[in-house]
């Protein structure tokens, strides 16, 4: 009887290490489900994340933000030179952080973390100064001008990402780039109306500079922090670091109201609608693909200032904007978009060894 039971025993011990055995063989195969899943390659539809790109508010509100973003030049061009740059600058921060306040809040502590310091000094980087040069530009400048040097963003926001964060820059976007430089050459020296064009048109492309190293900058150090928080914190400590300057050079002499209307627009609608689009754009797909809000507010732009300024569109305007348009275009044709979405769309927790 005890050998009886000394057989089973054995057999158990067998089969006990028969499934040992056949656990040992299925753990790495387990251990590869989570980098199978950071890749989004488990399965064609890939990781909810990488998918991000293929979601349907993504071609929404790129569309949104580009119609919004260039009714931003019209509005400024009605009220710069009557408000000046600072104080239209002031006023359209303020009252976009005004509308987005209790998001603040609602985020306080993740805000605190990241540090107010950072908050400020990126924000200025990517919002104060070059809202500063497009305020200033729009004053000598049409406002289908700037916003067709507006577009210069999307190549600048390419070359940073490569310049400072591993970005890859193909030699299509090289041209892209280059193309779009000559365009901003024959907008600064075409025959548009207004004194001072070509040092408006090199403000505006300035601003797009400091848009492109800005949306790197908020990509990368505020990538979980909401985007309506994030705004609100970013226009509130910039209209507060910009208060001084713009009580110093108030304007003098009465303000008329169409010029109070349009910094309005463009606090709620120019400012806090286009900044939390973009930001959530820049959090969903990544800085590059949010800079093609550039592609389409051109466009925007110069039919805003057509149907609402009379603004022509002159042959200067027409071939400086169908090179940096045709440059733009060109340089995102075959690129690594896609890919670089699927990277970026993951949180950084999963792609600690990514080769970006």
């Amino acid at each position: 009887m005890l050998r009886e039971l000394k057989n089973p025993s054995e057999d158990m011990v067998s089969l006990r290490g028969a499934i040992a055995t056949v656990q040992a063989l299925r753990r790495p195969a387990m251990g590869d489900a989570p980098s199978a899943m950071a890749t989004g390659r488990h399965r064609p539809g890939g990781h909810p994340l990488a998918r991000s790109h293929r979601d349907w508010r993504t071609p929404l509100e790129l569309v949104l933000a580009a119609a919004l973003s260039g009714s931003s030049f019209l509005f400024l061009r009605i009220a710069a030179p009557l408000f000046g740059p600072a104080p239209v600058i002031d006023l359209r921060l303020a009252i976009g952080a005004l509308l987005l306040t209790p998001f603040l809040w609602r985020s306080r502590l993740q805000l605190a973390a990241a540090g107010w310091w950072k908050l400020v000094s990126i924000g200025a980087l990517n919002i104060l100064v070059p809202l500063l040069l497009f305020a200033w530009s729009s004053e000598r400048a049409p406002a289908g001008v700037n916003a067709i040097v507006f577009s210069m963003a999307v190549p600048f926001t390419a070359l940073t990402a490569f310049l400072f964060f591993g970005e890859r820059l193909g030699g299509r976007r090289v041209v892209g780039m280059l193309s779009g430089l000559v365009g901003v050459v024959v907008l600064a020296c075409g025959d548009l109306s207004g004194a001072g064009t070509g040092a408006a048109v090199v403000a505006g492309t300035l601003a797009t500079l400091f848009y492109g190293a800005g949306a790197n900058l908020v990509r990368q150090q505020f990538h979980d922090i909401p985007a309506t928080a994030l705004v609100a914190a970013l226009l509130a400590s910039n209209a507060l670091l910009l208060a001084p300057l713009a009580v110093w050079t108030w304007p003098s002499t009465p303000i008329p109201m169409d010029a109070w209307s349009s910094v309005l627009a463009l606090g709620s609608l120019g400012t806090s609608v286009v900044y939390v689009l973009y930001f959530r754009l820049i959090q969903r797909i990544g800085a590059p693909g949010a800079a093609t809000i550039a592609y389409l507010a051109p466009v925007f732009g110069v039919l805003w200032a057509w149907l609402a300024l009379g603004e022509a569109l002159t042959p200067g305007m027409a071939a400086g904007g169908a090179l940096i348009l045709g440059g733009m275009l060109y340089g995102q044709r075959k690129s690594a978009i896609a890919p670089a979405v699927e990277r970026t769309a993951l949180p950084r927790e999963a792609c600690v060894n990514c080769n970006h």
